[in-house]
């Protein structure tokens, strides 16, 4: 049976028309994906492929910020920072170190050419002087590290190294910011000093957090300088600023082919600070001064051949305001330059780097001559005895009107283990009340009627007498942090626990009661001092007056804060007050202005001798408080004798600048001089 072609035709019209729908559809399909896909790419990674389009086509380079500038209360610079241009070297490697060496002494001699050419005769340098910073054996840095040479370049050595680079290999020019210290070395340990952020990244806490910002204005560069102690430190956040970014567009061969787009850095913001220029720079002359005095004095009250370091810190009663901090002998910050130190410095003043009236500080001595010298965290001696007879006075140990019959010793212990407290020089001093004890400094007084009886009388409320003691210390800001804030600062060293197990409690406290049962810093004996001044305000220390920004506007302004109070009744103030206005004193003979004063001779046992400090304490004016002053000269001697004098030279130099009431006394006199002339 043949096909009918009619069918035929129908059924091939059939198929041909499936088949073109069907290629419709697929048709369709595919161009459906490839809308979407289209969308994804425009809508959904477009934003990133951009991006990564933009970096593939652009470079940038981070600006270094300006650090901000720190000035004392007059607004005289103590530490700056200014752009300059430094050239830097890299010691090229080669198969034998020698070779490396060899080569970099050849470049040293090549370097001084063009310096002595094109450089600043005042930044004139020696072959020495290059060799030295390139740092051959490795004392500062690792081979890999670049070695600033020299700062501030002349446009025409930078001009001549731009064009004959080829010649000068391992040699690089960088735009930085230098920090620049004042000759004078002000307060140096409290200002601090900088180093290289990539040598403390991964050493320091604080410089590893800022491994992790994502902020490309905040983060840090390898060769940035960073503050590595003190306000240098303290303050870094606010004295750094903020990156500028160099950006400019490249092509597949890495060359610019457009514009730089320029982003200028932030400079940090400037710090002015409570201390005074003057009365610093007097209170550090004070001390040296009389260090040298005392090692050589032919007056045996006055001689003290082992005393080699002294500590002051002058603080107002009222604000907290820390106008003179000085840790001496100092040195020159600026041997930081380049966030480095030469072994050389480092061998010579690493004794003295720390601040010693927060931290341990020791003279120049060898590790075997330290164990036969005080620190200068000492025992407070006599110093503690206005505090004593306020603890007495307070827990009704005694009245301001009950006498102590002072025979020059109190005995006490077991028969046949007993122990004498005596009074300096086996003086003594009869019927005495609490000011009296003050004003004499009598041992024996403090022992019987303050530790020996706050033992007798035994717990109150759950409370050891020596828990009670410790109450008292810490009120007073003794055997705790002062509130200030500096990196490092320590507590103190606090022995009357320790001493109530080893031996009992009635020693520990009647050694507590004239200050040789605790080691404390000279801060926290300043802080002490100014709570006695102002009745029982304990004052944070501060350091700043108000921070400005790069616009000079005030972005933080100073406020006093009182940490705690203790509350004592009048009477017992002036008891002590009456006392410390009739210690005697040396160095203050002629004064203009009223002053109440504490001296002390702490006593410690090192290797085979008992060392003895010098240790006062001040306040002035007596009617009105305004200025509270610590010294402590460690192996100094008597305080009257070893530390009195520079208190007076500070608060001399104080109501010079300031004025004890409230008037410079230098304006007082120019005025007097002018009207005088006329």
């Amino acid at each position: 049976m043949h096909d009918d072609p009619q069918k035929r035709e129908i059924i091939n019209r059939r198929h041909f028309s499936f088949r073109l729908n069907l290629f419709f559809f697929i048709t369709f399909a595919l161009f459906s994906v490839l809308i979407v896909r289209l969308a994804i790419l425009q809508f959904v990674e477009g934003p990133t492929l951009s991006a990564v389009g933009q970096d593939k086509g652009t470079r940038s380079v981070k600006l270094p910020p300006i650090r901000g500038n720190i000035y004392d209360s007059t607004n005289y610079p103590i530490a700056y920072s200014t752009s300059t241009q430094s050239l830097y070297f890299s010691i090229q490697p080669e198969p034998k170190l020698a070779v490396a060496k060899e080569n970099a002494r050849k470049m040293a001699a090549k370097l001084l050419e063009v310096f002595n050419d094109f450089g600043d005769p005042a930044k004139k340098m020696t072959v020495d002087d290059i060799i030295r910073q390139m740092d051959l054996d490795f004392s500062r840095n690792i081979i890999s590290t670049p070695r600033r040479i020299k700062s501030g370049l002349t446009n025409n050595e930078i001009a001549y190294f731009m064009e004959n680079r080829s010649s000068f290999k391992g040699i690089d020019i960088m735009e930085e910011s230098v920090r620049n210290y004042d000759t004078n070395s002000i307060a140096v340990q409290l200002v601090g000093y900088l180093k290289k952020y990539k040598g403390v990244r991964e050493t320091v806490d604080f410089y590893k957090e800022k491994t992790k910002e994502e902020d490309a204005t905040l983060q840090y560069l390898a060769e940035e300088d960073v503050g590595m102690d003190g306000l240098e430190f303290m303050y870094q956040d606010i004295l750094r600023g903020k990156n500028g970014l160099k950006t400019y567009p490249v092509n597949n061969a890495e060359r610019i082919i457009g514009p730089m787009q320029i982003t200028t850095p932030e400079k940090g913001s400037d710090i002015y600070l409570t201390i005074n220029k003057n009365v610093q720079l007097s209170t550090e002359t004070a001390i040296m001064d009389q260090l040298k005095k005392i090692t050589k004095s032919t007056n045996k009250y006055e001689r003290a051949v082992y005393a080699q370091t002294g500590f002051a810190v002058a603080m107002e009663v009222d604000t907290g305001k820390v106008v003179a901090m000085a840790s001496m002998p100092d040195y020159d910050p600026n041997i930081w330059s380049g966030g480095s130190i030469s072994q050389e410095d480092y061998e010579n003043f690493s004794n003295i780097l720390s601040n010693g009236t927060i931290r341990t500080v020791y003279g120049k001595y060898s590790e075997k001559e330290r164990s036969e010298h005080p620190s200068s965290i000492v025992p407070l001696g006599s110093t503690m005895k206005p505090l004593s007879v306020l603890i007495g006075l307070n827990e009704k140990l005694f009245t301001t009107t009950e006498v102590y019959p002072d025979t020059g010793v109190f005995t006490f212990g077991k028969a046949g283990y007993e122990r004498k407290i005596k009074n300096s020089q086996n003086k003594i001093y009869g019927n005495i009340d609490g000011a009296q004890a003050i004003e004499h400094s009598s041992n024996p007084f403090m022992a019987a009627m303050v530790g020996n009886r706050l033992v007798s009388r035994g717990s109150v409320k759950g409370k050891s007498s020596v828990e009670i003691w410790d109450d008292y210390m810490k009120q007073f800001g003794l055997g705790v942090l002062t509130g200030s804030g500096l990196p490092n600062e320590l507590k103190g060293v606090i022995d009357y626990f320790d001493s109530a197990k080893r031996f009992s409690s009635q020693s520990a406290l009647i050694f507590a009661s004239f200050g040789q049962q605790g080691r404390y810093t000279t801060l926290q004996l300043a802080q002490y001092t100014a709570m006695l001044a102002n009745h029982g305000k304990r004052m944070k220390p501060q350091f700043v007056n108000q921070i400005k920004d790069s616009d000079g506007n005030v972005v933080q302004a100073y406020t006093p804060v009182v940490l705690n109070e203790v509350k004592f009744k009048d009477e017992y103030w002036k008891e002590i007050e009456t006392g410390m206005s009739k210690v005697s004193s040396q160095g203050f003979e002629g004064v203009d202005y009223s002053y109440r004063r504490k001296t002390g001779t702490s006593e410690q046992d090192v290797a085979k001798r008992t060392a003895e400090n010098a240790v006062f304490i001040a306040y002035a004016p007596a009617d009105k408080p305004k200025l509270a002053v610590a010294v402590v000269v460690p192996d100094g001697g008597f305080g009257s004798y070893g530390a009195s004098p520079i208190a007076r030279k500070i608060f001399d130099a104080y109501d010079q600048e300031i004025g004890l009431y409230g008037v410079p006394k230098k304006k007082t006199t120019d005025n007097a001089n002018a009207n005088g002339a006329k």
